[in-house]
């Protein structure tokens, strides 16, 4: 059974963060620099929160005010969804159905960041699982085995 270990190996380690003392505008400058959708909020290396998109449109941009002077730490969700490199990618993937989230945080047992895991990376792994499968399946259809 795959796990979130498996996702995590075939990525760079390199997790986007920022503090919560930077302005909304700044995270938002990252964010888009990196063509990314959320960026993990750090304050001594501890983690204390997530910026997504949708805490910028609902925090900032539905109340009308600026990101300019809108504080990370202002927006960012701090109810904090993680999991561990030995969560099975059912789990994660449940995990984030249930809580609706698009991003979970991969960390060990002590609390330390080791990577991030995506949607997206979560429908690729499952594609390629898939892919893997028909291909058995075939070869043993058509007598390759």
């Amino acid at each position: 059974m795959a796990t979130v270990a498996d996702i995590i190996a075939g990525k760079s380690s390199h997790v986007y963060s920022i503090s919560p003392h930077q302005s909304v505008l700044e995270a938002t400058h990252k964010m888009n620099r990196y063509r990314i959708g959320s960026l993990i909020v750090m304050d001594n290396d501890h983690i204390v929160g997530i910026l997504s998109e949708r805490d910028i449109l609902m925090r900032v941009v539905q109340e009308e005010m600026s990101p300019r002077h809108v504080k990370v730490a202002d927006a960012m969700t701090r109810d904090i969804i993680v999991c561990r490199t030995d969560t099975s990618l059912e789990d994660a993937s449940a995990i984030m159905m249930n809580r609706r989230v698009r991003h979970l945080p991969v960390c060990d047992d002590d609390g330390k960041l080791l990577g991030l895991v995506s949607i997206g990376d979560l429908n690729a792994q499952h594609v390629t699982e898939q892919e893997v499968t028909i291909h058995h399946l075939h070869d043993y259809l058509y007598g390759r085995v």
